[in-house]
């Protein structure tokens, strides 16, 4: 009696395991964007969808790996996307991309192998697995050429001819170029001048404005009591070197009118030019800072350069 009951239970463990099996599979769907028109090298793309039971989710490790399927077809890549059903359910999508290899001669089809998927449920009572068998599927390969072209007596008729390029208009081009090269050439023009290379003279030192410069230097700084007076007989040298330099020798005050006969642009600083040299002999030779600086001041002084320099820029 017990051998009979002990038998009946495994018969209904036998019929009810599938079925409970099935249940948590609830369908198996294959999606391809298009059946035809791959050529060697193509990539095919599939999305598997697989509706389970809530709960269920897919052992990494049963996934396929990617890699070699067959000489002809390579496993590129795998992705995985779950998602909640209104219904309880789940969705799992695989999205496989496929490479082809098959240098077809003719337009047949290829059959892409299935695959199982173990899937498993991680409960309080225990683990639960099911098993996905997702069926193998088939595209369309076409040939990259006919098997047997038409016969051609010249082999170089085989080989369809260079296509056509369309003219460049090249003017545009030409002139961006020569207005490139212009303007090079012109600011290496004014360059040159800047740095007096040839054919461009060296310019003439402007020696009243190299005086007057200083001069400023020294008016900035000066002081009172002898540190001013000091400064001064400065300022007075700082006209003397101008004058020299202009010159190209020494210029003393009777030379003054030869100089000025020399350098007629020069010519209305006259006055203040003999009083400079008079205000000069003063705090030289006569000793004479204070007086110097009565019959020409430091802003007298700095007035006769500023005019010098203006003269000697229109020179």
């Amino acid at each position: 009696m017990r051998l009979r009951l002990d038998f009946r239970l495994c018969l209904a463990l036998a019929v009810l395991l599938p079925a409970a099996a099935a249940a948590q599979v609830r369908a198996i769907e294959v999606r391809s964007p298009r059946a035809f028109g791959y050529f060697l090298g193509d990539l095919v793309q599939a999305q598997v969808d697989l509706v389970v039971d809530a709960g269920f989710s897919v052992q990494p490790a049963s996934l396929p790996q990617p890699g070699p399927l067959a000489y002809w077809l390579d496993l590129r890549r795998v992705a995985l996307n779950e998602t909640a059903l209104a219904d309880g359910g789940k969705r799992i999508r695989l999205n496989l991309t496929y490479q082809n290899f098959y240098a077809a001669l003719d337009a047949r089809p290829l059959e892409i192998p299935g695959f199982a998927v173990t899937l498993a449920n991680e409960t309080a009572q225990g683990l639960t697995t099911a098993q996905a068998v997702v069926p193998g599927w088939s595209f369309t390969i076409s040939p990259l050429r006919e098997v047997q072209p038409t016969r051609q007596d010249d082999p170089a008729d085989y080989m369809r001819p260079d296509g056509a390029s369309g003219a460049i208009d090249a003017r545009p081009m030409l002139l961006a170029s020569g207005g490139f090269a212009a303007a090079t050439l012109a600011t290496l023009a004014i360059l040159a001048r800047d740095r007096a290379w040839p054919p461009f003279r060296p310019r003439r030192v402007r020696s009243f404005a190299v005086a007057r410069r200083k001069l400023r230097r020294l008016k900035a700084g000066v002081g009172t009591g002898a540190a001013a007076d000091a400064a001064y007989r400065d300022g007075l040298l700082a006209l003397h070197r101008g004058i020299d330099t202009t010159d190209g020798r020494r210029v003393l005050a009777d030379d003054l009118s030869a100089f000025l006969a020399r350098h007629p642009a020069l010519a209305p600083q006259a006055a203040r030019l003999e009083a400079f040299f008079a205000a000069s002999r003063l705090a030289f030779f006569g000793r004479d800072t204070a007086g110097a600086r009565t019959l020409v001041s430091f802003a007298a002084l700095d007035d006769t350069l500023c005019r010098l320099a203006a003269d000697e820029r229109r020179a």
